[in-house]
């Protein structure tokens, strides 16, 4: 039996608790409470281990790329500079990702992967991950040839902690008939959904930047029965009242990635109105291709900037619903949350735990307050998944993770 102190304990689902303790046994939360236990952590914080509920770990080192461009043309060149690696090289990312969410407090991930990669990396690194693996149209032919290979090539990295899901892409890079034999498999789906201006253009128009895939729309989707709880969509930056109420009515989730909008300048989710409507709303980092990092207290910072920006209100989003956003709603969005998101007896012991000190919000006078807008990747003094520590300020420097993967970022930048 483990047990760990620090002066505040968040369980998510209950009031802060001053001078707390968790005690955890064979991976699971036995015990949460006011307490001293023989480690205890001076000036810190004791959270659930954060849901970065979108992410793709195999661009962990595309950081740069395209700065600047329109969207049609950044996602021409990362799929031509993807081209460039193979699935060593593209395993070697993705464990630097793997790596850099454990080391910001990240205990688990939604991951879109285009090769598999992911899961290999969350495997050995010991992240909790959903793995999606993506499919593009045209047709259904890359259920049978793409991703049947992929999944069996990562059979071996699949266990509780690391589950498969599916990700058609899009409604513009798949068409509704691959959308349907996705579906068909039963798995946790990932995809993203009105991301840009360009895409709801491009699905009035028919035409996309695949000319052999007819863009669809999630009127259609919701049509053919395959937008249903089982789908996790991100950005949905350009979602319209009717699109709102169709995601409600298939219990879809939506996860929100405000860095990776305003940077790629495709603007500003309505997360006022998805939340108000009872829509599941996680949060994600996207990854360095879009955004800068996978610092989800940067990515909750902004989330509360956007929301209270756009709604011209300070009470728009508070800090205790943007943690939630990255805890308990990040494991609903993914369909986790009887196994994690709260500090509750007989969850999965994941758990992050934050330093305060010298931050501008110490003394803590709201510990929500001083997570969401103190916090960061060189705050986190502990990272624990599963009930084993899998990050420890100090100790985890991953030096040959890092160097592995800067040389397959020199072989992309190689023309």
């Amino acid at each position: 039996m483990t047990s760990l102190s620090a002066d505040w304990v968040l369980p998510v689902d209950g009031p802060p608790i001053s001078e707390g303790r968790v005690t955890w046994e064979g991976g699971r939360i036995v015990e949460v409470g006011p307490g001293r236990a023989a480690r205890h952590l001076e000036e810190a914080v004791i959270l659930p281990g954060l849901v970065n509920a979108h992410s793709h770990l195999e661009y962990a080192v595309y950081a740069g790329f395209g700065d600047g461009l329109e969207f049609g043309r950044w996602l021409a060149l990362h799929m031509e500079r993807k081209s460039r690696i193979g699935i060593g090289e593209m395993e070697a990312i993705a464990r630097l990702g793997a790596a850099e969410c454990l080391a910001s407090g990240i205990t688990c991930v939604g991951d879109a992967s285009y090769s598999g990669a992911a899961a290999t990396a969350c495997a050995e690194l010991g992240l909790r991950a959903i793995v999606y693996l993506e499919v593009f149209g045209p047709g259904t032919d890359q259920l049978e040839t793409r991703f049947a290979a992929q999944r069996d090539r990562i059979a071996a990295d699949l266990s509780n902690r690391v589950r498969l899901g599916i990700s058609p892409h899009s409604p513009y890079t798949a068409p509704i008939e691959l959308w349907q034999a996705c579906a068909e498999l039963g798995l946790p789906i990932a995809t993203h959904i009105a991301e840009t201006e360009a895409e709801v253009e491009w699905s009035r128009s028919g035409r996309g930047p695949l000319p052999e895939v007819r863009p669809t729309s999630v009127r259609e989707l919701a049509e053919a029965g395959v937008l249903t709880e089982r789908v996790a969509a991100a950005h949905c930056v350009y979602l319209d009242g009717e699109e709102i109420a169709l995601f409600v009515r298939a219990g879809a989730a939506v996860v929100h990635c405000p860095r990776s909008n305003a940077l790629l300048g495709s603007g500003i989710a309505p997360l006022t109105e998805l939340r108000s409507a009872g829509i599941r709303v996680g949060i994600g980092t996207d990854s360095p291709a879009s955004t800068p990092s996978y610092d989800l207290f940067e990515e909750l910072r902004a989330a509360v900037y956007f929301a209270r920006a756009r709604e011209r209100r300070p009470d728009a989003l508070s800090a205790e619903d943007a943690l939630r956003l990255a805890t308990i709603d990040g494991a609903r969005a993914l369909g986790l949350e009887t196994e994690i998101g709260t500090l509750t007896p007989g969850k999965r012991a994941d758990i992050t735990a934050l330093s305060l000190a010298g931050s501008p919000y110490h003394p803590v006078e709201d510990p929500a307050a001083a997570v969401v807008f103190a916090g960061s990747p060189g705050r986190v003094v502990e990272t624990v998944v599963d009930g084993m520590t899998r990050y420890r300020q100090g100790e985890d420097e991953w030096h040959e993770v890092r160097s592995t993967a800067s040389a397959a970022r020199a072989r992309l930048l190689r023309p």
